[in-house]
């Protein structure tokens, strides 16, 4: 096997236009800065508030964990910040670590301080930091560690440094934030701890109520030591808990109970699980892996098995500079990230869709609204509720009801990667046949077919269209799941939806062959929506088979037209999939590169919304769509896998197809049916999937 993952060359000239790097578990996501203690700032999984522009619900910072300060004989860090220079800043992608290392020389004295921040995989609701220092003369030195909350909206519900109910400390302070709008709090609870300096004098802030909470050690310094100060943080939503600062101070001391390197270490071995994962680019130039690498890091820190609340577009990414989204789930989870998870870690699979079944209801009076039978997942879905909370001022988007199989097909996917028929039975199959029923009361029969009129397909064209041919080969693959699942289950359902899926329309050019994108459809030169390959997202990644010629010549017409499109996010990524399945490798590794490569933003290898083309205002990652889009191409896409209800060995559907100089795609560990495999697929052959020893 190919050694460890990549990791980012180490950064040590800070630019003003870097976003701050980005570190996650999936319930906490921090920004961190060139000084981690003063640049930075948290959010926190169902931290909801009151959006200040749309009035609706959106996600909320929360205190910022790895907050401190280093004082040498009086002088201070965060009252002289000029005074320090960074001297490198290094991802460890294999760890989950951020490392950063600047020198505080306020006078003569000179402190270098390497500085560790991560979020627990194991206990997700920490996070760590580590401040380790060293002076190059005797000195006073004065660490300190805290949470801030200082520029978030909202006001304080509790601030204390005193443990209820005893005299002796659980934890160094505790806090009780309440977000704008009155949405939700949020708690949060640190712990402290020196090493190596002897005689400190310990000091928690407890005389200013508005101020961060914030310990301080101080000591005298020497040369030729290092001193460190030890952080762990809990933060969590009232969504969580009802008492969250409470539970926080709970979870810090049962993090402090079992200490940081232990942490540390079972975050390391949490880690090294999921880089079995990893999809290894045999045959491809490294810097192609590199970026596969960041891709696996960005995704896989972006939800966990623990998240109750899904995970965003941009996961818990967030900096002051654009507006994200706001935190909403939205369906390109489904569509792209959970395809993933469910081969990598179907753990994490399972807690996204855990997401859609705890908001059914949701679902269900969204359909009722407009009309329909069944479920109708909502275009943008609030974290807590999963209502409706798309913009107003993108109301037209309300058309854009193709989630709904998005959705659907995810759970259909992790069924029969699993083989669990109780999940099936349970939790599957109340989102198959309520999809199922909402397709048959949503379409129409005419002596056509089956069709869906008054629909925005992806490519968001400016009014609804009929029969967008993506919309329904979606909508045929996800009742033919279902009826699939009526069938195994003994249940009704199956032959009147098998029905709909047989006489569902497709606008097809009887000249060309080719599947058009809707009725009505003209391609105009220059044209984004014309050139957007909507219905090529039905070939990949749904598998809708419309036989081998009119997918040929239907992938050639959309590839052939691209031009305009390639940049734009979601559909740029897979575009070297469809160029390889199409058989053309040297066009493959041109569309991967303007299609993915081109959206990778340096130092830290951070996929963003929009490829280079476009101005760095309206570039912000990592999307979860485009990273998503990239790895289910590499693990679907290319390799032929196409899950189904059969045995594993049969779901290599057609050859692997790889890109010009790409050889194959191999993953140490992949799971299929509870089962760890080993992935291979050649250029040319059939992938296998072997049953690891």
């Amino acid at each position: 096997m190919a050694r460890g993952p990549l990791s980012p060359p180490p950064i040590t000239d800070y630019r003003p236009e870097y976003r701050p790097a980005y570190v996650s578990n999936g319930l906490l996501g921090l920004r961190v800065g060139r000084i981690p203690f003063m640049e930075g700032l948290c959010m926190v999984d169902g931290l909801v508030e009151r959006d200040p522009v749309e009035d609706g619900e959106g996600f909320a910072r929360g205190p910022y964990p790895l907050w401190g300060d280093v004082a040498v004989d009086g002088q201070s860090l965060v009252s002289r910040p000029e005074r320090a220079r960074l001297v490198e800043q290094a991802y460890d992608f294999a760890t989950g670590e951020l490392r950063t290392r600047f020198v505080f020389q306020p006078q003569s004295v000179s402190v270098t301080v390497d500085d560790t921040a991560f979020c627990s995989q194991t206990l997700p609701t920490l996070a760590l930091h580590e401040v380790r220092v060293e002076v190059d003369q005797e000195c006073d030195l004065v660490l300190s560690g805290g949470v801030n909350h200082i520029g978030l909206s909202g006001q304080w519900v509790s601030r204390r440094t005193q443990t209820p109910g005893t005299d002796t400390a659980v934890v160094d302070g505790l806090m009780e934030w309440r977000t704008s709008g009155d949405l939700s709090t949020c708690g949060a609870a640190y712990v402290t701890s020196l090493h190596g300096a002897r005689g400190a004098h310990r000091r928690v802030d407890d005389i200013d109520q508005r101020a961060p909470l914030s310990t301080s050690y101080a000591f005298r310094a020497h040369p030729g030591r290092s001193y460190v100060l030890h952080q762990v943080t809990s933060l969590l939503s009232s969504r969580l808990h009802t008492e969250p600062d409470r539970m926080a101070a709970r979870m810090a001391y049962l993090g402090a109970t079992h200490g940081f390197e232990r942490i540390r270490g079972d975050n390391r071995a949490r880690w090294a699980e999921l880089w079995k994962g990893r999809p290894l680019l045999r045959g491809a130039p490294e810097r192609w892996q590199a970026i596969a690498d960041a891709s696996f890091y960005y995704l896989h820190s972006s939800a966990h098995r623990s998240s109750i609340f899904g995970t965003a577009m941009f996961g818990l990414a967030y900096w002051p500079d654009y507006h994200y989204y706001r935190g909403h789930v939205m369906w390109d989870i489904e569509g792209f990230a959970v395809p993933t998870f469910i081969l990598t870690d179907p753990g994490i699979a399972r807690s996204l869709l855990d997401y859609r079944l705890g908001r059914l209801g949701a679902a269900r009076r969204n359909a009722a609204m407009n009309g329909y039978l069944g479920l109708q997942f909502p275009w943008a879905a609030s974290a807590v509720h999963g209502e409706e909370v798309i913009r107003l001022s993108k109301a037209r988007v309300i058309f854009e009801q193709h989630v709904n199989m998005a959705v659907a097909f995810a759970f259909a996917r992790y069924c029969h990667a699993t083989g669990d028929q109780e999940y099936l039975r349970d939790h599957a199959w109340p989102v198959l046949s309520g999809v199922a029923e909402w397709i048959a009361s949503r379409g129409v029969d005419t002596e056509r077919g089956f069709e869906i009129h008054e629909c925005l397909g992806i490519a968001e064209q400016d009014l609804p269209l009929d029969n967008q041919a993506y919309v329904n080969m979606a909508a045929a693959v996800v009742l033919r799941e279902a009826a699939g699942a009526a069938r195994g289950l003994g249940l009704a359902g199956a032959e009147a939806w098998q029905a709909i899926a047989d006489r569902m329309y497709l606008p097809v050019d009887d000249a060309t062959n080719v599947i058009l994108s809707h009725d009505g459809y003209v391609y105009r030169e220059g044209d984004v929506a014309s050139a957007t390959p909507e219905a090529l997202a039905g070939l990949f990644p749904f598998t809708y088979d419309p036989g081998a010629a009119r997918e040929q010549a239907t992938l050639r017409f959309y590839l052939d037209r691209v031009g305009a499109y390639v940049g734009y996010p979601m559909l740029s990524a897979p575009l070297g999939a469809w160029a390889a399945r199409l058989g053309d490798r040297d066009l493959s590794a041109r569309l991967f590169e303007q299609g993915y490569a081109e959206f990778i933003d340096e130092p830290f290898l951070v996929t963003n919304e929009f490829s280079r083309r476009f101005p760095d205002e309206v570039r912000a990652g990592p999307l979860m769509a485009n990273v998503g889009g990239f790895l289910t191409s590499l693990l679907y896409g290319l390799t032929g896998l196409v899950l189904g209800p059969g045995d594993p060995a049969s779901w290599a559907r057609r050859p692997a197809a790889m890109p010009a100089l790409w050889e194959a795609v191999e993953v140490e560990r992949v799971w299929a049916r509870g089962r760890p495999m080993r992935l291979l697929a050649r250029h040319g052959s059939p992938a296998t999937l072997a049953p690891l020893e």
